[in-house]
């Protein structure tokens, strides 16, 4: 009992001086991990330790959100900006220790704190929401909202019980991962999901959890750790990703994030600096090994991962990265460090992510602790939800007689009133509407008319459910649109000519080998091959047709002896050829 005392005195202690406790562990915070694993063990809970019943889908970030979490624990210029943009898209929860110097410092800064913000007065010991906080799941796809809660992978007691607190304020059931043999150590920093059964995350959950972990729970396997998410989060696919060797603290929110069920934004360093090498080995493994649920590959936008003056974290600068940014419906909150870099980095968001506002705030000052504005705050589902999910249209090449199918998963617990799908061709012109049609399993239809040569078409989706609510997607139109481009026929000789294969990496290669091809046009009928020096094919690493831009294809160099080799990109007519070195 003398130590959890003093455990709990030296926890309680440093939330309340000036010292910040970081992401990652505090100096001599490790030594308190007995402590903190022997209160764990011996403290009641205040929800449910057996997974949920029925089906479960955990809800991707940018679903529409009741509310957005924040902990009030320093930082106060940060998190003020934080609510003033929040607050005009969601309730904002505040966890605080004195509203009433909460509400002081926002009257301050000129936010009215009187409307759309809820005040939790509880304990706390860190500002890192989203490592502690709840999961949002909802139980038979849309109809329930409910939370999930992981063990804290950091000895602080008052943050590991702040989700039970924030269920009992909003009525939400919540389910923890605490007890064997579903006792399960992870944090929120380190996983996204895209709100179809696939999460994301390091092998940190794996490294946590296994027979070394000193949390004091379970020896878990990897299919073990699958089971617990997929028992209580409704994870079909976990796929885990090398860990980092400049990223402490090994969470992908600091240099990846899942942006809508087919994009990928990654932090890009340098070639050869930092973390770079490791996160393209990282996008290639995914790319090489898994597709979208659609069963398309990933769509991937690099993102610079900007330097601290002329360091990066190999040379000791600040892990600065703008992929550590949360979707607060249709509001983006971005970390912003320099202008000189933060023009692009914002210009890149926003071409990713049309209709949305993209709000830059200035992290300078919590960056070197590791975190920025993903890490303090944590999405709140609608309790109410109108799930639309859907694949984007490709560019397509275009016939007299093309229409395009445009292809959606509507769901309500209530069930769907009707569907409208909208498109127009010009931006400056008004939607054209197409009813569209329900087919079986919640899957809904409508068709664009063939557009000429030369068309950009821009469309969105809009559903109403039987009691009355209504979504679009994106949750950004109509300002806010999917688009796809309209090509015209060519020949298939012109088709490869205006091809190119890119820089093959690796180059020397020995293992998993990346084959970059750009496009003009779309080639029909196309084959990648590896060839020896003689021109005698060896392997066809793909056949079939291209689409039109930039698209990737791997084999893999370890079956083939050193050497010269040649790819080569063909059809009936033409074909382009690189050389590949194999060591």
């Amino acid at each position: 009992m003398l130590l959890l005392a003093l455990f709990m005195c030296n926890i309680s202690f440093a939330q309340n001086t000036n010292e910040m406790l970081p992401k990652g562990f505090a100096e001599g915070e490790e030594l308190l991990i007995p402590a903190y694993n022997t209160w764990r063990q011996n403290r009641t809970v205040a929800c449910e330790s057996s997974p949920p019943t029925g089906s479960i889908r955990t809800m991707a970030e940018w679903e529409e959100l009741q509310g957005l979490a924040i902990t009030w624990a320093g930082f106060t210029n940060i998190l003020t900006q934080i609510v003033a943009a929040a607050k005009e898209q969601c309730e904002v929860i505040i966890i605080c220790s004195n509203a009433a110097v909460v509400k002081n410092q926002l009257g301050a800064a000129g936010v009215d704190w009187s409307t759309g913000i809820t005040f939790i007065e509880d304990d706390f010991d860190s500002i890192w929401m989203r490592d502690y906080g709840p999961n949002s799941v909802y139980l038979n796809d849309v109809e329930t909202l409910a939370f999930v809660d992981w063990i804290y992978n950091r000895p602080r007691p008052e943050d590991d019980v702040v989700p039970e607190a924030i269920a009992d304020e909003l009525s939400i059931p919540i389910y923890c991962t605490t007890s064997v043999p579903t006792d399960l150590v992870h944090t929120g920093g380190n996983f996204m999901a895209d709100g179809l059964g696939t999460g994301f995350s390091s092998e940190l959950v794996l490294e946590e959890n296994d027979a070394s972990n000193q949390w004091g729970t379970s020896n878990h396997s990897e299919a073990d750790v699958d089971q617990i998410m997929l028992d209580f989060m409704g994870l079909d696919l976990y796929p885990k990703m090398t860990v980092l060797p400049y990223d402490a603290i090994h969470h992908i929110d600091m240099h990846m994030k899942l942006v809508n069920e087919t994009t990928l934004i990654v932090g890009e360093y340098p070639e050869g600096i930092a973390d770079g090498p490791q996160i393209e080995a990282n996008i290639q493994y995914i790319l090489s090994n898994f597709t979208t649920p659609y069963g398309t590959p990933y769509r991937i936008v690099r993102i610079p991962m900007p330097p601290e003056g002329n360091s990066y974290p190999n040379t000791n600068g600040d892990y600065r990265t703008y992929t550590n940014a949360v979707f607060v419906n249709k509001t983006i909150l971005l970390p912003v460090y320099e202008e000189q870099y933060d023009t692009t980095a914002i210009r890149i968001w926003e071409e990713t992510m049309p209709g949305y506002e993209v709000i830059g705030i200035d992290c300078n000052a919590i960056i070197p602790l590791s975190g920025a504005i993903h890490c303090i705050t944590k999405e709140i589902g609608s309790d109410n939800p109108l799930l639309i999910t859907h694949q984007q249209l490709p560019n397509v090449t275009t016939t007299v007689t093309d229409e395009y199918l445009v292809e959606a998963n509507i769901k309500h617990r209530d069930g769907i009133n009707y569907a409208v799908m909208y498109y127009k061709t010009d931006l400056g012109a008004a939607y054209s509407a197409v009813a569209m049609t329900s087919m079986a399993n919640d899957h809904w239809e409508a068709t664009i008319p063939n557009q000429p040569a030369g068309t950009v078409v821009y469309y969105y989706i809009d559903a109403e459910a039987n009691d009355g609510k209504q979504q679009v997607r994106p949750i950004t139109a109509p300002e806010g649109y999917f688009n796809f481009t309209v090509s015209g026929i060519v020949s298939t000789e012109d088709q490869v000519a205006n091809a190119e294969i890119k820089v093959i990496f690796p180059n020397p290669a020995s293992a998993i080998t990346c084959i970059p091809v750009t496009t003009q046009q779309a080639i029909t009928n196309a084959t990648i091959e590896l060839t020896d020096v003689l021109g005698r094919s060896l392997a066809i690493v793909f056949e079939g047709d291209i689409p039109a831009g930039a698209s990737k294809y791997f084999m893999d160099a370890a079956q083939y002896e050193a050497g010269t080799y040649f790819v080569r990109l063909s059809n009936a007519d033409s074909s382009v050829v690189q050389k590949l070195m194999i060591k």
